[in-house]
């Protein structure tokens, strides 16, 4: 049977913005090597391959180089398609069976929810390198189960940051995430996401970043609900709403064009 491809951008309601996904619902299990291919070939920052059980759906994400355990754009872009598409009926929640357990998403009026792990940061020591391939001194650096978070001074510096890619591709994390308050009082805090090691220079919007950006924040304001705002080219908003161990990741989506796999 054909095999449809849906691409998707994911927090955000404007086409052209927010983060894109490829969506891939399959019919059966193929090899591991086609789906990586796949991914390869669409070339974004996670391409999502959807197997539909009696439990929910087998979830597993993609960049174009490697498997990733954790991608929360991509999770959205599917929970949208499957809903957009009928594959489940009205407002029915999802459960989607990954590497990071089962994670759920509702709908919530024109928004999507994600119910995702936590990630928080733990201060840890910065290597050597990462100041110069920011441009920057840090105002604080932690490390969470993937990633390095990084706090810098202000907003502006946040948006005006370029880093060397080369150099933070040398450093064993799956991404550094920068993040500072915002100036806006209708968002709370912002961010950038570089990921060059798993092929990803800078992800636009990056969801599962904001399940250690929920707990670094939530800690430092005594806020558990915010907004953020992640400050790449194609920018995006995201809701976060701390819970324990949990994180509620809200975010909108919306459909950019539909193909058809003939390999």
């Amino acid at each position: 049977m054909p095999t449809e491809i849906v691409q998707v951008d994911a927090f955000t309601s404007k086409p052209f913005t927010g983060n894109p996904a490829a969506v891939c619902i399959l019919h059966d299990l193929p090899a591991d090597w086609w789906l990586q291919d796949v991914a390869r070939e669409m070339n974004l920052s996670e391409t999502a391959f959807l197997l539909q059980h009696e439990e929910g759906f087998d979830l597993r994400w993609f960049t174009p180089t490697n498997e990733v355990d954790l991608c929360g754009h991509a999770t959205l872009a599917s929970a949208h398609v499957l809903w957009e598409d009928g594959h489940v009926p009205g407002e029915a929640p999802i459960r989607f069976h990954t590497r990071s357990g089962e994670l759920v998403a509702r709908k919530d009026g024109e928004w999507i929810e994600l119910d995702f792990p936590s990630d928080p940061v733990i201060e840890a020591h910065a290597p050597e390198v990462l100041a110069r391939a920011l441009g920057v001194e840090p105002v604080w650096v932690g490390k969470g189960r993937s990633d390095y978070l990084v706090e810098l001074a202000d907003e502006k510096t946040v948006r005006t940051l370029h880093p060397d890619f080369a150099l933070l591709a040398t450093i064993d994390t799956r991404a550094i995430i920068v993040t500072s308050l915002a100036i806006s009082d209708r968002t709370d805090f912002v961010s950038r996401c570089f990921g060059p090691r798993v092929g990803i220079p800078e992800d636009p919007v990056t969801g599962s970043a904001h399940c250690t950006l929920a707990s670094y924040w939530a800690g430092k304001t005594g806020l558990s609900q915010m907004v953020a705002y992640q400050v790449s080219d194609r920018g995006g908003t995201v809701r976060v709403n701390l819970q324990g161990d949990r994180v509620l990741l809200g975010g909108q989506a919306v459909t950019v064009f539909r193909g058809t796999l003939l390999s």
